[in-house]
């Protein structure tokens, strides 16, 4: 039997059933070590994965490698030797614990503004980023020819700053002739602002011109500033016009920035524009177990699940969640309990906002452009069966209603009918972007 090409056929039909996300974070470093009569021995990274393959991703496991070799029977799991190791040369627990707790390195390089710690492999793709991630990808290799300029824009938290930094680390180590520099709208003000005084525009235009990569960000800084808008509008000129690669982020489309003139409007919006929404559930779930590997802290499936569910905000809320919990960990020199995380989000995370089922199928319909009584009637209209599929999927997804709770609600369908629903959802939402920015923009209309 040959054990690598067995588990790579076995992970290429796992990558189609699960997100890039999940998939990156639960099989990287996984591999067939051994089979004995039947039974499969999978090396995993640490032992956090191995309770979160036994738990979640067994059948799944099992299934494939039975598919593709019928002796297969069984899977067993065990940690990587190597990696046990490199552990135990850590300092011990009780050595952390009487040491100022870890910071992350997060020293940025003066001459680039640049953080180490933002890179596309600190980077959680997920079904909520992945045009983005993809669109970063392509600027990566062919810098100031494929979407220039790129722009990536979405509410706070939601990972701008972490991808837009990611792509100038990457050139810089790739391509180190080339000058990658990434600063703040407020900080191309302020040095603008302070080349007037002095009489140094000249100054300052060269300054910002030498660059390859230029990356701007939280560009809505520039509303209502006619001056500045000025200077980017030219700067934006010379850049493209020598084949620079410029890159933007913002809380909007360019189009939605008031204050902004039409035809920096027009710039900014050139090259490639995509939106970031708000992570989804199993994003959630990817991003906090991948803080928790980088932290190495080990939480159960349960308690991330809860997390996931219970944190529905940004990234950085997820993120914080996390860092909290390590300090409590240091701390109490103990596991995370459940009533640990528990406590937690009673005491740091705002309750979910209560939201009625006609709240829900009224926001949807006036969003689609439907009645409402269609949302709750057998009716099997083109126009109306997706967005009642939507519906369930949010109070499933958003709001954790139970199926045949759903169900009776919404006209009395037997809970199967809204199983299916939030599945094709589900999955239709992986592979439809437009799809997926509806949903998105449908979740930021409840939260308002």
């Amino acid at each position: 039997m040959d054990y690598k090409q067995l588990w790579q056929s076995v992970l290429v039909e796992i990558e189609l059933t699960v997100s890039s996300a999940n998939f990156a974070t639960w099989f990287k470093d996984t591999r067939i070590v051994k089979e004995d009569s039947g039974v499969v021995v999978l090396s995993v990274p640490n032992a956090f994965v191995k309770e979160w393959l036994l738990t979640k991703y067994h059948s799944t496991i099992l299934r494939s490698l039975r598919n593709l070799e019928t002796s297969v029977h069984a899977v067993e799991y065990v940690v990587n030797k190597e990696e046990t190791r490199k552990r135990e040369e850590r300092p011990s627990e009780a050595t952390l614990y009487t040491k100022e707790l870890p910071l992350p390195e997060t020293q940025v390089n003066r001459d680039d503004n640049l953080n180490p710690r933002y890179t596309f492999e600190t980077f959680v793709v997920g079904p909520f980023n992945e045009l983005a991630h993809a669109a970063a990808q392509a600027v990566i290799k062919k810098p100031g020819i494929m979407y220039n300029p790129l722009f990536i824009h979405g509410a706070t938290g939601h990972g701008k700053t972490h991808l837009i930094q990611a792509i100038g680390n990457h050139i810089k180590t790739t391509s180190p002739g080339k000058k990658v520099y990434y600063m703040t709208s407020e900080q191309f003000g302020q040095d603008c602002m302070n080349a007037l005084q002095h009489q140094k525009m000249t100054i300052f235009k060269e300054k910002y011109r030498k660059y390859d990569v230029l990356i701007v960000d939280d560009i809505q800084f520039f509303s209502d500033k006619q001056k500045f808008q000025e200077e980017l509008f030219h700067l934006f000129n010379t850049l493209y016009d020598n084949n620079r690669q410029i890159i933007f982020s913002s809380d909007k489309h360019p189009y939605f920035i008031t204050g902004l003139e039409e035809r920096l409007k027009s710039r900014l919006s050139a090259g490639m524009t995509v939106d970031i929404p708000a992570p989804d559930k199993e994003s959630r779930i990817a991003i906090i177990s991948a803080k928790a590997l980088q932290q190495n802290i080990p939480l159960t499936p349960e308690i991330i699940d809860y997390l996931a569910h219970t944190i529905n905000g940004n990234i950085r809320d997820l993120e914080g969640a996390v860092n909290t919990l390590l300090c409590h960990a240091q701390l109490k020199s103990r596991e995370i309990s459940m009533i640990d995380v528990r406590n937690y989000i009673k005491n740091n995370v705002k309750p979910k906002k209560t939201i009625a089922v006609k709240d829900v199928v009224r926001i949807v319909s006036d969003f689609y452009n439907i009645k409402e009584d269609s949302i709750y009637e057998k009716t099997r209209h083109k126009e109306v069966i997706r967005p009642r599929q939507i519906v369930m999927y949010i109070l499933r997804e958003d709001f954790n209603i139970s199926y045949p709770s759903i169900g009776q609600k919404l006209g009395g369908r037997d809970h199967t009918t809204v199983i299916y629903s939030c599945e094709k959802i589900k999955t239709d939402i992986k592979v439809d972007q437009s799809l997926l920015e509806e949903v998105g923009q449908i979740r930021n209309l409840l939260t308002v």
